[in-house]
């Protein structure tokens, strides 16, 4: 993923590096190390001095090759600093030196860049930790979101997730675990918890939980980039096909999603000549390959049914054109394999297309109130459906009550926009 060093500020310059190529740096200083929570702190270390000493001296030629000699030259220092140590415990305590440590070799290049990232997924989501821990630590790790960020998506506080976090670290530490890439069973058994933080980190990426910006290109370019070295790594799983296939389609549309004033602009009214017809391509190839493993009798489930879902818009030329009662009828299916109240309200969006608005009112009136918290995604779908019933008082109040919950600055000017208008219409 080519990274945005391009920036006349050093400051925003480190940032951008770090952004684009922490989870290189840290996925590289794990495989050197073989310590996770020691990779994380010497990356922070080499983010700390860029931050330091960019100001004075200049935005480096390569940014993240300076990013990972500094953190190297610290690991060096590191290694050589516990390797005194000991050995002065050694000669106290009369160790044989035949049995001292060995620094690692840490002089070898960034030549397996790729895995390292994949490897530090699998190794994010180790069965020592808990489903939760391994969804934060990858997000944080792989993803390069703050601890703030993440502790919004998990509705808890930053002091709760920044604790989770750094057990997680030092967990992965006790346990030794291995970073290279699992195999048989093992691979297997961590699957589908990859492929969940994997969707969580896309997610994020589409559309962020927070702060001015409605997306974070980069952040979903490499969930998508993630995806693809699974389906690489596990070609005949249809799942992780279906995993790949989802964010192909989606991550097609990102072009697509903000106006020339930057204004976030949603599914049925952008302009789908500026889709990726590339992405679109291989996601319907991926999803090919997921149908034809699954017509030989492999299991599916939600990403590949969603991936089905999505493939239904990317095969719409207009939106007019979209085969709502197929997706409603996905829907369906999908409720049974994997239900939850966010597949409810994307079934209730489907059905008030499908089979008129107060199809889907009914839906939506069968989630409960509190099942998605404070989020605002209840209150806007049924501000949508409420205005295609031609219900513009109680819409307008839905899309008000949306707008108040978001934090997402973007969503939020979209929603207070509905909310005008259907009340303009209402007077």
């Amino acid at each position: 993923m080519p990274a945005p060093f391009r920036t006349d500020d050093p400051t925003e310059a480190v940032h951008a590096a770090w952004r684009a190529d922490s989870a290189r740096l840290v996925g590289a200083l794990t495989r050197m190390t073989r310590d996770v929570e020691l990779a994380a702190d010497l990356a922070q270390d080499a983010l700390v001095a860029a931050l330091e000493q960019w100001p004075a001296t200049g935005v480096p030629d390569n940014p993240t090759a300076w990013l990972m000699t500094t953190a190297k030259r610290r690991a060096v220092d590191h290694f050589r600093r516990a390797e005194t140590l000991r050995r002065k415990v050694a000669e106290i305590e009369g160790g044989s030196r035949g049995e001292e440590a060995q620094v690692p070799d840490l002089d070898d290049q960034v030549d397996h860049i790729e895995d390292d990232v994949l490897r530090l997924v699998f190794l994010s989501c180790h069965p020592s930790l808990t489903p939760e821990s391994r969804a934060a630590l990858t997000l944080r790790l792989v993803g390069g979101l703050t601890t703030a960020e993440i502790a919004r998506g998990f509705l808890t506080s930053e002091s709760t997730m920044g604790q989770r976090i750094s057990r997680a670290k030092k967990t992965l530490s006790s346990a030794r675990a291995d970073f290279e890439l699992p195999t048989g069973d093992e691979r297997t058994a961590r699957l589908d918890d990859v492929m969940a933080v994997v969707y969580l980190i896309f997610n994020e990426g589409y559309t962020a939980t927070a702060g001015d910006e409605w997306m974070r290109p980069d952040l979903a370019a490499e969930a998508v980039r993630l995806a693809r070295m699974l389906s690489t790594l596990a070609p005949d799983e249809p799942e992780v096909l279906g995993l790949q296939a989802l964010l192909e389609i989606q991550g097609s549309r990102t072009a697509a999603r903000l106006d020339d004033d930057g204004v976030p602009v949603l599914l049925e009214s952008q302009d789908r000549s500026r889709w990726d017809r590339l992405m679109i391509r291989r996601g319907l190839a991926a999803l090919r390959a997921a149908e034809d493993l699954a017509s030989r009798g492999a299991p599916v489930s939600r990403y590949f049914l969603q991936a089905s879902i999505a493939a239904q818009h990317a095969l719409a030329a207009r939106a007019e054109d979209t085969d709502w009662r197929r997706i409603a009828a996905l829907y369906d299916v999908l409720a049974q394999a994997a239900p939850g109240p966010v597949v409810e309200v994307n079934r209730a969006v489907a059905y008030g297309r499908a089979h008129g608005p107060e199809a889907g009112l009914a839906v939506l009136d069968a989630v409960a109130p509190d099942a998605l918290g404070d989020s605002a995604l209840v209150p806007s779908v049924r501000g949508d459906l409420l205005e295609r019933a031609g219900r513009h008082d109680e819409a307008a109040a839905a899309f008000a009550e949306a707008a108040g919950r978001t934090r997402n600055a973007g969503e939020r000017t979209v929603l207070e926009r509905r909310a005008a208008e259907n009340a303009r219409v209402a007077r």
